[in-house]
């Protein structure tokens, strides 16, 4: 299927601007996401007094609703148009706050309250997944073709950059006043940003006819099996990295988070650029190849530096996997249908992500610890080869970006 864009190229300070707002709001909605992490085990725990099991259900069920609903998500702003899709996901969110609300007033009788607590962690999921699917898709049709690896790079970073913020913030705010108002924040944050979602121009849908869901996922499943393999140092550093610090007896395992955060922000502000100029298989294979030396460089730390420097140069590497393979996901579709092909792209990483902390736990249980880290370094390294076949197996979708 053909696909012309007649547009010239967005210059740097003109995709900053088109982004800016767009950013804004995924940041929003990532921000009550990331206000409950830290706190949802406690409330679960402490509040309701529910065993670990229960902490993992109430947690594991906004991943499985993200999953399940990415399809979905991409259909509805493919078909309705991304404004659409990010203002549902809004609606949905704030709808996820007022169960929250609900479940804390039958916190006297705990298992009627996490069941209701269950529902709106599965409708934020759903959310989540129509707000992130939207906003690169919306990203996309606003800018050059020749910026979809910003574009993917810079509204994945205000995701991050929202769950950063929001754990120390939620974790303070549970501390002074409880979950009652960490549910009222997940309420009224996503209503804030409906005005500036308001102002901002849509795009109208695509008037071809749409790729199908089993095409997209043929179209896509390589550079999101990359993706997904690229992810997994990513989980093994957020999971574990502090346990390994605390059974070596060092201090500060904080300061491996913050040598991994800083690192991916500067990758993604330096280089964000790179996937579109040289293509997104050439970054992803040397980044996951960045991100496999980190990881071996954790699992072979005798000294705490070591590992701070494994845990930059993670980030460094991850950061430009996921744009990286995203190009070439977008690249294998037609302009059409990019909403559903990030929505299938972004459900690898949900189902990596989901099975990268229990795989690589089960490893640690069974040998030293660090040695998750050399599992890691070489999954990750398998990302390459999957860029390098790409590379190899250029898209061949007429009027492709290239």
């Amino acid at each position: 299927m053909s696909v012309t864009v007649m547009q010239a190229p967005a210059s740097a300070p003109s995709v900053t601007a088109t982004l800016a707002p767009i950013m804004g709001v995924v940041f929003v909605g990532f921000l009550i996401i990331g206000v409950a992490m830290p706190v949802l085990p406690l409330h679960v725990h402490d509040g309701l007094g529910f065993g670990p099991f229960v902490v993992g259900l109430v947690a594991g069920s906004q991943f499985a609703a993200s999953l399940i609903s990415r399809p979905w998500a991409g259909h509805f702003s493919d078909a309705r148009g991304a404004k659409r899709g990010i203002i549902a996901g809004l609606l949905a969110a704030a709808a996820a706050g007022l169960l929250y609300l609900l479940s804390f007033g039958f916190s006297g009788s705990p298992l009627i309250s996490v069941v209701i607590l269950l529902a709106g962690r599965a409708l934020l999921g759903g959310a989540e997944s129509f707000i992130i699917t939207a906003a690169v898709s919306w990203g996309l049709a606003l800018s050059h073709s020749s910026n979809t690896g910003k574009v993917i790079a810079w509204v994945g970073s205000a995701m991050f950059a929202a769950f950063a913020i929001g754990a120390p913030a939620g974790s303070a705010v549970y501390a002074a006043y409880g979950f009652a108002a960490i549910s009222l924040a997940t309420t009224l944050a996503p209503l804030v940003a409906l005005p500036l979602v308001a102002l901002l121009p849509a795009v109208a849908p695509g008037k071809h006819a749409r790729a199908s869901f089993v095409e997209v996922i043929g179209a896509v499943w390589v550079p999101g099996l990359g993706s997904a393999l690229g992810s997994v140092g990513f989980g093994a550093v957020t999971s574990f990295v502090a346990l390994l610090f605390a059974a070596r007896g060092w201090a500060n395992g904080w300061a491996a988070y913050t040598a991994y955060a800083v690192a991916f922000i500067l990758a993604r502000v330096f280089f964000s650029h790179l996937a579109d100029r040289i293509g997104g298989a050439k970054v992803a294979l040397v980044c996951a190849a960045i991100e496999a030396v980190g990881q071996a460089l954790i699992w072979l730390a005798i000294r705490p530096e070591m590992a701070l420097v494994g845990a930059a140069l993670t980030g460094f590497g991850f950061s430009l996997v996921y744009p990286g393979f995203g190009v070439e996901a977008v690249r294998r579709v037609p302009a059409e249908s990019r909403g559903l092909a990030m929505g299938a792209y972004t459900a690898f990483l949900d189902l990596a992500q989901g099975l990268t902390s229990p795989a690589l736990g089960l490893i640690a249980a069974g040998s030293r610890l660090n040695a998750l880290f050399l599992v890691s370094s070489v999954t990750v390294l398998c990302a390459s080869l999957v860029a390098w076949w790409l590379i190899a197996n250029p898209s061949t979708l007429e009027g492709s970006p290239q």
